[in-house]
Parts: structure tokens; sequence; C-alpha cells
């Protein structure tokens, strides 16, 4: 009897090791559009895999109230050693913010659930990787002054100013901590190697109004354009900083 109760005790106690978070350099991507690096400081980012968490958990504004927490559902993420904002964790995805100060180079990326570490693997940032959002029908997401979406049925107007939602403009001035959710606007630190382009034509810098954080939003930056008394119906817009670009070609709502 006492040696059934022994084996019985050893089998409860007897655990398989937890399978490792796993993922690789070629799945971490751009939250926004699922590019590829290199990626910038403070953009959002996606790791997609295995065994990344045992629970679901999404960011809520209860707790995000001045900033972004590190561990959600006992996950968190390290880049360069240090545990990154989370924005949402599951067991295939995770949602994760580079920090602001990270200097442009090859960095680690790290996740660790519940004490078990997944490997490390190296990405690139530089100094701004523009990325934009689609809405749907091949419509970047932008919106008149007065916060409405531009549609096909609500649509922009030459002259008129327009903001265009962007992320991976790296740093800005000031910068925010990391996970810091920005409270007022501040400017990109390499404006002066941002261009803009409408079908392939390039904005003058009079026309470009703002380009920076968007208040309130963590990782997201606007860009506050006046669109061209000549412009095109529907023109795809593109965003580069330095040599980086964002790629997809989506178009704003024009007549």
């Amino acid at each position: 009897m006492f040696r059934d109760w022994l084996v019985l005790a050893v089998l409860i106690v007897r655990v398989a090791p937890a399978q490792a978070p796993a993922y690789t350099a070629d799945g971490i991507v751009n939250a926004s559009d699922y590019s590829t690096g290199p990626f910038a400081p403070n953009s959002v980012l996606s790791i997609f895999g295995s065994n990344l968490s045992w629970y679901t958990q999404a960011l809520s504004l209860s707790n995000a109230a001045v900033a972004v927490p590190t561990q959600m559902a006992g996950v968190q993420v390290y880049v360069d050693q240090w545990p990154a904002p989370l924005l949402y964790v599951s067991g295939s995805q995770i949602n994760f913010l580079i920090p602001s100060g990270e200097s442009p180079g090859n960095i680690t990326v790290r996740v660790v659930r519940q004490g078990v570490r997944g490997p490390d693997v190296a990405i690139a940032l530089v100094d701004g990787a523009p990325a934009l959002f689609d809405a749907g029908a091949g419509l970047a997401i932008a919106t008149h002054a007065d916060g409405s979406l531009l549609t096909e049925a609500a649509p922009g107007q030459p002259g008129e100013t327009v903001v265009v939602y962007v992320t991976g403009l790296g740093a800005t001035e000031p910068n925010p901590e990391a996970g810091e959710i920005p409270q007022f606007a501040a400017p990109i630190k390499f404006l002066s190697s941002l261009k803009i382009s409408l079908d392939g034509a390039a904005l003058s810098a009079g026309l470009v109004k703002y380009a920076g954080v968007t208040p309130g939003c963590v990782g997201l930056y606007q860009l506050n354009i006046e669109l061209p008394q000549n412009v095109g119906i529907d023109p795809a817009i593109q965003v580069s900083v330095g040599a980086q670009s964002s790629t997809g070609f989506p178009k704003i709502a024009v007549r």
C-alpha cells in the first residue's frame, strides 16, 4: 500500500516540461500591415508563433491610463534584455512596442512565458520605417479634420487638410519613455528626411502641417497634410523616412 501511494505521489508531481514559446525572426512583423523589417523605435510589432501564452489578454483602458504594461497573462517580451510594453498576448500572437529609446542596429527579442524562455532572435532597427493602415477596399485610414473617416462616400477635397495615420516614424521631440502614452503632440525627430508622395508626386514641405505622435495613442503617428489643388482621384500614398518607404500603396479617398 505504501508503495502504491509513493508511485501515485510521483505521478502527481512529475509534470512534463512545458513547451517553450516558439517563433522565428520571420514571424516578427509590423502590426499595421504585417510587413517585414527593418523596424523603427516606438513601432508596434507582432510576433507570430506557438506556445506564446496560455491565455489571451488585450490592453484595456483601465490598465493603460499612463503607460502600457510590460507583462500580460504571465508573459513578457524582452528587447535587448529589457521588458517591452505589451498590447496583446495569445497562444499564437503577441503585439508589443519597440521601446522608443532604442538605437538603430541589430537588437534581440525574446518571449518569456511564466518563466519559460523562448529563443533570442535578432531584428534590425533603423531611424524610421513607415507603415500605413488599410481601412479596407485598398483605402488608407485617414480622416477629415473633425475625425470622421475619409471614404468613397465622404472623400477629401483639394485644398483640405486631412489626417493620415501611420506607424514607424521613429523618435520624436520630446521622445516618450518606453510605453508612455503621449498626452501632447510631438513632432518626429527626422522630419527633414520625411517624404510623402501622392500618385508618385512628392508633396511640398509646406503642405505637411504636422508629422508626429497621436496624443493618447501609443506607437501611433499622424500626418496632417493639405491636399494639393491638382490632386487626382483616390491618389495612392507612400511615406518615406530616409531610405525606408511604406509598402502596399493604399489610396486616400479624394474627389
